[in-house]
Parts: structure tokens; sequence; C-alpha cells
């Protein structure tokens, strides 16, 4: 453990490091989600830049029900979100919590069982949503039998990660694991509380919830997925990794843990935003606005955080291409958790709400931040994973870099030029009361900006393609290797 991570307790744990007898670290369930993550990066794009291509060239379905858009489009997210996104927290998190405790974790069958059947989670979605088997909710459309999977691995996890923190040598926890640990509660709680249904079948069911309520127990659980799953992990990400790489100590310890309360706290109850203006009683989407907007301060204050570790090292973003797509990554949480809070307000959700300024929205926060971080983390476990000082090409993460930045700029630029125009186009009304514009006359409009979208979503895939080369290259001129640490930190 490196004065990076640096806090008194910390320090004082390194002692131990010249003992003669040493075991190792499980590296092995790292590599194994590492690969992963870069393997389902590059399927997820796929389909997202083949499905962008749909929005701008329909007849690209070819008339096949399970090429359609509304089939691939739910296969795009839960790849990118939970195959691309938890491949990436899960290798991170197992890498963090071993070295951060100093012990390995503490079952190998455990975590061997979580990431078998995570990949069988993945396999199962990519054959049953084209096939038309879905719930029909936003990030939660997989039928019972597949939720039911995701719960059992779900479980797993949790207990290898917080069985590993139980052995731990170090009395202090480092505030990576606090964030990583509320990851893993929240998205339990939230997906056994929203995934309650009632089986008609082996892939079909009902919610046990109805009208509103069914609509209030969705949001919950969909803005608190971006929340903790796309939020929550991710920063875990950003208190151990953008130290290691910048060789810095975290700017303010103290801020991360306000940070982390402060966060964990109010994101719980901002996801009524997402029902604006239906039949959701008004205090609650009130309720819901306000905490969004109180969303700012933690949110900020973290980005701020992050990218003040740099402090001293500045010159690190001109030469370190890994650091840059941290700190880019930062920025890109910094412009999704100031817009979120804008677009929580009523009068600007009247104006933004169902048209492309969401999806721009999305995609920053998705592509942007969890993108961005997540390569970013990779690019530093790779050479380590497979025993390197570095990645087989430095030139190929610097040409990466550009052409994700680049592309992620195109899409957002192009769908929040689209999103306003939409929404101005469908409240303009003339004199008389009637409409100015009819909705074709909208998409006609929007055209343009789709094969934008299209461009920059290729470009952004390219990037990851180049991205899928270089780790393969730097594994085949590897060889797999673990961290020893001391056999007597080893073992209760």
């Amino acid at each position: 453990m490196s004065a990076v991570l640096s806090t008194p307790a910390m320090r004082a744990s390194q002692s131990g490091w010249a003992a003669s007898h040493a075991t190792q670290y499980n590296d092995r369930i790292v590599r194994q989600f590492a690969v992963m993550a870069v393997v389902w990066g590059v399927v997820s794009m796929l389909v997202g830049v083949f499905i962008a291509a749909q929005m701008a060239w329909p007849e690209l379905n070819f008339g096949i029900a399970w090429l359609s858009f509304g089939r691939l489009r739910p296969l795009h997210t839960n790849a990118a979100i939970f195959a691309f996104g938890g491949c990436a927290l899960f290798a991170t998190s197992y890498y963090v919590v071993q070295r951060t405790c100093q012990v390995r974790i503490i079952s190998d069958k455990l975590a061997a069982f979580h990431f078998w059947g995570w990949q069988a989670v993945i396999v199962g979605a990519a054959i049953s949503l084209p096939m038309g088997f879905t719930r029909g909710k936003e990030y939660a459309e997989l039928e019972w039998p597949i939720a039911i999977l995701i719960a059992l691995t779900w479980v797993a996890y949790a207990m290898v990660f917080f069985g590993t923190i139980g052995l731990r040598k170090v009395r202090h926890i480092y505030v990576a694991n606090w964030f990583y640990g509320a990851f893993i509660i929240a998205v339990a709680l939230l997906h056994i509380v929203n995934g309650a249904v009632v089986p008609a079948g082996w892939m079909k069911s009902y919610s046990a919830y109805a009208g509103v309520q069914d609509a209030m127990v969705q949001w919950w659980y969909g803005h608190n997925a971006v929340g903790f799953f796309l939020t929550a992990g991710f920063l875990g990400i950003v208190y151990y990794f953008i130290p290691k790489q910048a060789e810095r100590p975290v700017y303010s310890y103290r801020l991360s843990i306000v940070h982390f309360w402060a966060l964990i706290f109010t994101y719980m109850w901002a996801g009524p935003h997402h029902l604006h203006y239906t039949a959701l009683p008004d205090w609650t989407q009130s309720i819901g606005m306000v905490f969004s907007l109180i969303l700012l301060a933690p949110s900020w204050g973290g980005m701020i955080n992050g990218v003040m570790t740099l402090s001293g090292a500045w010159h690190k973003l001109r030469e370190d291409p890994i650091i840059r797509f941290m700190i880019v990554a930062l920025s890109f949480y910094g412009i999704a958790t100031f817009e979120g809070p804008m677009m929580s307000i009523k009068t600007v959700n009247a104006l933004s709400h169902y048209t492309d300024w969401g999806i721009a929205h999305v995609h920053g926060g998705t592509l942007g931040w969890v993108g961005f971080i997540s390569m970013g983390a990779l690019y530093f476990l790779v050479p380590r994973l497979f025993g390197q000082t570095r990645m087989h090409s430095v030139k190929a993460i610097e040409v990466h870099f550009w052409m994700a930045t680049i592309g992620i700029v195109l899409y957002i630029a192009a769908m929040w030029i689209a999103g306003v125009m939409q929404g101005l186009m469908w409240r303009a009304i003339n004199t008389d009361g009637s409409l100015t514009y009819t909705f074709v006359e909208s998409v006609k409009a929007t055209y343009p900006f789709y094969v934008v979208r299209f461009l920059g979503g290729l470009l952004y895939l390219s990037g990851m393609v180049l991205m899928a080369w270089n780790v393969a290259m730097t594994a085949l001129a590897g060889k797999p290797s673990s961290t020893t640490i001391p056999r007597s930190l080893a073992h209760a």
C-alpha cells in the first residue's frame, strides 16, 4: 500500500509488508471481470451504434422483429450498464477491497460463482430481450427467472465483499470501500423491492404493484439504479484509482466522508422527478425536485475532491492519458450532476421531458462519466494483472482518449440541440391555439442530428475496439500474476 491512500491508520498498517512468509491475493477474479468488461463494452456499444443508425435509417431493422429498435434498445442499456459497467465495478471492487484490507478475498468459490452467474445473466438478457421477453420497466426489463439469478449472484458478491472487509488486518475501512458497500446494499434493496412480481409462466410476470404506485416504485428503483449502480460504485473507483495513478493523496479525506453520507442520504428521495406532470401526487413530485436540487452539493463536492487530488501534479494531464481519462470522467460527472437537478425543475422539465435532451443527459453520464472512469481504471489494472509494467501501446491509449472524447461531444451536442428544438416545436402554437408543427415535422427536423449522433457513437465504439486490441496484446505479451501479501496478514 503506497502513501497515496494516506491516513495515519493506513500508513501504520504497512509495517507488516516486510514479513518473509507470503500468500497471494486472488487476482484471477479481477482479471476475469476486467477482460469481460472490455468484451461487453464492445458488444454494448456496437448494439448502441446499430440502433442509433436505425433512428436515422429505419430500414436497417430489415423487417426482422428481433432486430427492431424496441427489442434491441433494452439490450443495449442492460449491456452497457450491467455488463460493461457491472464487470468494471466487480473487477475494481475485488482489486481494491483486497489491497485496502490487506487480505485475500474470503471465498474464491463464491467469487467464481459470482463471475459465472453474472455472465449467465448477461447471456440470458442477450437471448430473451431480442425475443421480446420483457417486464417493460426501465433498467428492470429482465423476466423473473433471470431476476432471481441476479439476486443469487448479488448475494454471493455481497458475502465475498463484506466478508473480506470482516477479515481485514487494517482497522480503518478506506472510503472507496464505503462507496462500494453502499452500492452493493442499495442495489440489492432496489432489485428485490422493484422485482416483486406474480409469475404467469416461465418468461411472463405481472408486477405486484399497480397504477401510480407501480410507477413510483419503478422510478424509485430507476433513479437509484443511476444513483448507486452508476454513481456510488464508480465513485469507489475515483477514490482509489485517481490517487494511485496520480501518486498523490486524496485531496480531502474529510470531504470524501461528507460526500459519502450526503450523497447516499439525498439520492434515495430524488426519483419522483421522473414523474413530473403525471398522476403522481404533486407534493411527491415536488419532494423529488427539492432533493434533486440538494443533490448538486455533494455531487460537486465529490467532483472537486477528485479533480483537486491532482494538486501539485497537474503536469500529469499532459503526460498521462490514463489520468486524462479519469479527470475528464469527473468533468462529465460534474456536467451530468448539474444538468440532472436542473432538468428536475418543473418548468425546465416541461420543455425537456420526452425529448432527446434526456438522451444527451443519460449518455453524458453513462459514456462520459461511467465509460471514461471505467476505461481509466481498466488501463491501470490490465498491465498489473498480466505482469506488465504498462499497456502494450501507450500511444493507442492516447488515440482512444481523443476518439472517445470527440465522439461523446458530438453525440451529446447533437442530442442537446435536437432535444431543445423538439421541446420548442412541440409547445409552439398559432394564434388560434392550434399546434404550429406536426409531430412528423419535428422528426424530420431531428434527422440531421440523428446522423451526427450515429457518427459520434461510431467514433466512441471505434475507440473501444482499439482498447480491446490493446488489452488483448498486453495480455498475450504477459502472464497472469498475483501480488503477494504477508501470510500473517492473510488469515485470522
